[in-house]
């Protein structure tokens, strides 16, 4: 069984407890004291007995002190500040985390999710399948995939989820946006709307199409535009007033009803192989960032089984919609939101909003007892109304939580790089990836916390130097692959080494450091904060380096090497542990 000098220390003041305040319960508590010189660990135990034994928690923390049961894992006790008890261990009790290491290998760090919420949904990216991956969508998959390997190692049961968005008005858009595209190959022009989507994929699939099936499709540019209103006069820069725009939709919605009115039955094909094209091409991107999903979960069956009708039916059964210009609307001012939401139009159409609140429902009828969504950060104001659709379903709104994403900006040599251009082209997920390469892009992503805006330096992401920290981080575990190398040695039997020679301030502070391993995931695990975990390994790498600079590892006492040797590969499991969470190689050399 391995040590835990955490426990340990909470038993001694637990028979402490019992000396000098029998009769008085408290909890204790130990924690890491920021400086060094503080002590392995220190508590505030005294000070929680003040109130009820009616003392100075200094005097206290003398009595607790003087009524610690000896112990050889003890350096010593001593009080600080207002009443706080630190604690240092003595060195081999913290080279024993050495020993606890190599037994649990890639366990090592594990914990047991508590009672009552074992069984979590992530779900992430969730993008319109309307184009490829972008920049955006990368941090939001980088830091998805992370969360739920952390919550999974953290022990709890994950189900990792992509929402596909495969009905609503995206959709026909993108596939009207083929459609006259491929009409363009025929020499059929139809002015192509600037809000309908630009970017060249759309053109490749209007070549697939044709490709396939020939002229099957072809209608008269003439009897199309007859179909939908005038659109306003193109402007190159973009720059259209409010009436414009309003124009812009609804000639965009003509060409849509145009689309469906003279293709007929023969719309769904269109329809459906711009989905399936690009909803591939997502699933291939994402599984080659290694991000893999569960479930792919469409938003098309909410409709085709009835989910949304009965969602809205039933919040009206509560009392919780009214009818206003031929219109339903959910009471969400009721439930804190800004204003009442539409779900329902006049023409019977469901809304988006109503497409979620079905889709909400039925996460929590699937039995999970924590929901975490991943938005974009422009998604902020979408929080209230949803929370507001679960209570009004008496469906506990505490178990949903929702992780914002904020935005990206890629810079190169000091200069910010254009995300985009007005042709409809942008930074795809897939370029960044083929620029600095997955690991990259998987540690970057997670330098810092996920609603903080993120400046990816590109120029820095590639460089070999311990100024790129993922590069830090991966040579400090193929360095230690590489004395392993050099020693030829079998690393399995490094576990029953004698640790008694670990005694250097850099050798003890690397075996705290590997202490705090469990400690980071479960704290990062509590808050949904994967970049915590990216942040120990740097930590922890910087640790190695400092050690491995300083001081031989293959040095002629065999005692001494062996020990240095085990504390090197414990290092090695645990940078392991921390990059497989977060999707990151880990390279035997570089």
């Amino acid at each position: 069984m391995s040590f835990d000098p955490k426990a340990h220390l909470a038993e001694l003041l637990h028979a402490a407890l019992q000396s000098v305040a029998p009769e008085t319960p408290a909890d204790i508590h130990l924690e890491r004291p920021k400086q060094a010189s503080h002590g392995d660990f220190a508590s505030n135990l005294a000070m929680q007995l003040a109130r009820a034994l009616k003392d100075n928690p200094r005097k206290i923390a003398e009595r607790l002190v003087r009524e610690l049961p000896a112990s050889p894992w003890l350096e010593k006790a001593e009080i600080a500040g207002a009443g706080f008890i630190n604690f240092t261990l003595a060195p081999a009790a913290k080279t024993q985390i050495v020993r606890n290491v190599l037994t649990a290998a890639d366990g090592f760090g594990r914990g047991t999710a508590p009672e009552g919420c074992r069984k979590v949904q992530v779900e992430f990216v969730s993008a319109n399948p309307t184009g490829p991956l972008h920049v955006g969508h990368g941090r939001g998959a980088a830091y998805g995939a992370s969360l739920a390997s952390l919550l999974a190692f953290a022990g709890y049961q994950v189900c990792r989820e992509y929402y596909v968005n495969d009905a609503g008005r995206q959709m026909d858009i993108l596939a009207v946006s083929t459609w006259l595209r491929y009409l363009e190959l025929f020499e059929e022009y139809v002015p192509f709307p600037p809000n309908a989507y630009q970017g060249g994929y759309v053109r490749e699939m209007a070549e697939q199409v044709k490709a396939t099936h020939q002229d099957r499709y072809v209608h008269s540019a003439e009897a199309i535009l007859a179909c939908a209103p005038p659109a306003p006069p193109r402007r190159e820069d973009g720059a259209y007033t409010k009436d414009e725009k309003e124009q812009l939709e609804s000639h965009l919605d003509g060409l849509i009803s145009a689309a469906k009115d003279l293709l007929g039955e023969e719309w769904a094909y269109v329809h459906q192989h711009a989905l399936t094209e690009q909803l591939a091409d997502c699933r291939e991107d994402l599984e080659a960032y290694g991000v893999h999903f569960d479930c792919w979960f469409s938003e098309r069956s909410l409709y085709d089984t009835g989910m949304v009708a009965k969602a809205v039916a039933e919040l009206e059964r509560r009392g919780h919609i009214y009818v206003q210009d031929g219109a339903k609307w959910f009471r969400s001012t009721d439930f804190g939101d800004e204003k009442d939401r539409v779900v329902q139009r006049d023409n019977g159409l469901y809304t988006y909003f109503a497409s979620d609140i079905a889709y909400h429902a039925n996460k929590f009828e699937r039995g999970f007892d924590k929901v975490i969504d991943i938005w974009g950060a422009d998604h902020h104001g979408y929080i209230p109304r949803v929370r507001g659709a679960l209570k009004a379903l008496d469906i506990d709104d505490g178990k949903l939580d929702v992780a914002l994403v904020q935005f990206v900006s890629l810079f190169r040599d000091g200069a910010k790089v254009s995300m985009s251009t007005r042709s409809g082209e942008f930074v795809t997920l897939r370029e960044l990836r083929e620029d600095v390469g997955n690991d990259a892009c998987r540690f970057f992503y997670l330098l810092r916390k996920s609603d903080q805006a993120l400046d990816f330096d590109l120029t820095l992401a590639k460089s070999e130097s311990s100024d790129n920290p993922v590069y830090y981080v991966q040579y400090a575990h193929a360095r230690i692959c590489s004395v392993l190398g050099q020693w030829g040695g079998e690393a399995g039997g490094l576990a029953a080494a004698d640790l008694g020679s670990l005694q250097s301030e850099r050798e003890l502070a690397l075996c705290a450091r590997l202490a705090e391993f469990p400690e980071v995931i479960a704290a990062s695990a509590r808050d949904y904060a994967p970049h915590a975990v990216a942040f120990y390994l740097r930590e922890l790498a910087a640790d190695f380096h400092g050690w491995y600079n300083a001081e031989r590892l293959l040095v002629e006492d065999e005692q001494a090497k062996l020990a240095r040797l085990a504390l090197a590969v414990a290092v090695r499991q645990v940078l392991r542990n921390g990059l497989r969470i977060l999707g990151v190689s880990t390279p035997e050399a570089m």
